[in-house]
């Protein structure tokens, strides 16, 4: 098993996958911007770690050790990894940029993977000089809990490099998924035509939001409903979404609805901005 992964974004995703890796014992290398970044996520972390410690699902020690195999960095070269997963903003040409300095900081037999939810790999790949070890490695929020890695296939990929973030993802105590490189890939295709959908009905005034969250929790047995969990994605992400699929297959069942796009535009993106769909504290 990989003894050592770069981390590269801090945000909600990049400190979820962190402290994953680190609670299973392997070496992590955080990366963002500024220290400031990585320090605040450290101690979100440490947060979460002490609330498991606080109900007996880890102890004192675990959690130290944890905390020790995190170490924060703004240089993404020089490490010693095996692995690599990039978790920054959802635009390619950002992470193109650092797909190729990786590819020129790092030997062929180093794993460069991609936390996307929809952004197609085979296109990330294409930057590199070996995009044989490019795959695409989709965590769910939040990653301490959600059990499902969607492990992307790109046109080039390796049959090794898939086997070998399968067998990663199971050491992390999680459930992957193989999925061939497609526009949204599986689950953020399935799942943003139901949440679109969802916002139509609630503009069309089908019934409120919570009438559409309950009807879905207690009808579908989900355990949240999609305009709940709209506001916890947010809602600039499912819109870039949206319109990714919409340019993607040229269908009008991708095309965005209308609230949407208007809530975007006000500001109101869920829960990061304290308002969306709900409003939060």
């Amino acid at each position: 098993m990989i003894k050592g992964v770069l981390v590269i974004g801090a945000g909600t995703m990049g400190s979820g996958i962190a402290q994953v890796f680190a609670q299973k014992g392997i070496k992590v290398y955080l990366n963002d911007v500024s220290m400031e970044i990585i320090e605040k996520s450290i101690g979100k972390i440490r947060k979460n770690l002490e609330k498991q410690v606080s109900k007996g699902k880890l102890t004192e020690e675990e959690k130290e050790k944890a905390l020790n195999l995190l170490e924060p960095t703004t240089e993404i070269t020089g490490k010693n990894v095996e692995l690599i997963v990039e978790a920054v903003v959802e635009i390619m040409e950002v992470k193109q940029e650092i797909f190729k300095k990786l590819d020129a900081a790092y030997s062929p037999d180093v794993i460069l993977a991609s936390n996307t939810s929809s952004l197609p790999i085979t296109e990330l790949a294409s930057v590199t000089s070996h995009p044989e070890r490019v795959a695409g490695m989709h965590f769910f929020n939040p990653v301490p809990v959600m059990k499902l890695i969607e492990v992307i296939k790109g046109m080039r990929t390796s049959d090794n490099v898939i086997k070998k973030v399968v067998e990663t993802s199971k050491f992390l105590g999680k459930e992957p998924v193989v999925v061939n490189d497609s526009p949204g890939f599986a689950t953020s295709r399935f799942l943003m035509v139901m949440i679109n959908e969802a916002i139509c009905g609630l503009w069309e005034n089908v019934a409120s939001a919570e009438g559409i969250d309950t009807a879905m929790k207690l009808g579908m047995n989900h355990p949240m409903g999609p305009l709940e969990l709209a506001d916890l994605i947010g809602l600039d992400v499912c819109l870039d979404i949206m319109e990714f699929l919409y340019d993607s297959f040229k269908d009008p069942k991708y095309r965005p609805c209308p609230l949407l796009k208007k809530m975007v535009a006000a500001g109101y993106l869920g829960r990061k901005s304290s308002r969306g769909f709900y409003q939060y504290s």
